[in-house]
């Protein structure tokens, strides 16, 4: 395994953690709880919380995506780094 591989493995996996536990994160706006972009509020005037929740929910997602790239380039540079050691052995 290449030091590149471990690297976007562990980051891959920290910012899936990471933006799981965004979305479960508590947005409030104007004194306003309006929940999570996992869950929101219950009763909550859709107006006043539509801002703040697309801004949590796009944050989330934008970290998600980009563990799921990193362990992408993970799998990438693994498959790439096994086929190289099969041509040198051949």
């Amino acid at each position: 395994m290449t030091v590149l591989n471990k690297v976007l493995g562990v980051l891959g996996a920290v910012l899936l953690l990471g933006g799981a536990l965004l979305g479960f994160r508590t947005v409030s706006s104007g004194g306003t709880s309006c929940g999570s972009a996992f869950r929101p509020a219950g009763g909550i005037t859709p107006m006043s919380c539509d801002n703040a929740l697309n801004s949590a929910s796009t944050l989330t997602t934008m970290v998600i995506v980009a563990g799921v790239l990193c362990l992408i380039g993970a799998i990438a540079v693994k498959m790439l780094s096994d086929r190289g050691q099969q041509k040198v052995t051949a």
